[in-house]
């Protein structure tokens, strides 16, 4: 597989990301531990994942820093699978997706949607800029380009894209 990635796709922040949470039974793992599952009977009933498949994307989980393994129990051992600090920092990309699947049906299609926990009322999660407020769903008025680390191949990649010059002359504000 490494021999198909292209040398920008290594270093490229969206590749890594997907390297640890694209494989579909990752994403619903992480989603039943935000809803506060921690147990393997419970992830394996609510998922109906074979034993073999959750105990492998659990250990990477664990082995990448997005669950730690604790005991709860002692007489026999039993583990629960926590989410770290790195772990509910991938909330809002869960949520993005959720949010993003919700939009491509009617209300009445959604099986599940995101509420304020105070008033009880539907939210609607876009992803913004946070110092500007604005959305960032516009790929025009927000573009990819190198950063300061980046290699030759992804420099060359982004190569045209260039910021616009913007208010009072200052490259990339808007």
């Amino acid at each position: 597989m490494p021999g198909r990635i292209r040398l920008e796709d290594r270093e490229c922040p969206l590749s890594k990301t997907v390297q640890h949470v694209g494989e579909w039974w990752t994403l619903l793992i992480l989603h039943d531990a935000f809803d506060g599952y921690t147990r393997f009977d419970q992830f394996q009933e609510s998922l109906g994942i074979s034993s073999s498949m959750l105990t492998a994307r659990l250990k990477t989980l664990v082995a990448e820093g997005l669950l730690e393994r604790r005991p709860y129990q002692t007489q026999p051992v039993r583990h629960e699978y926590v989410l770290t600090e790195l772990g509910r920092s991938l909330r809002p990309v869960v949520v993005a997706l959720a949010a993003w699947g919700n939009s491509r049906l009617a209300p009445e299609q959604r099986s599940m949607i995101l509420i304020d926990a105070a008033s009880g009322e539907e939210v609607e999660p876009v992803v913004v800029d946070a110092r500007s407020g604005r959305r960032l769903d516009d790929s025009e008025a927000y573009i990819f380009t190198a950063g300061p680390a980046a290699s030759d191949a992804m420099r060359n990649r982004y190569a045209d894209t260039k910021p616009a010059a913007g208010p009072a002359g200052t490259a990339g504000s808007s």
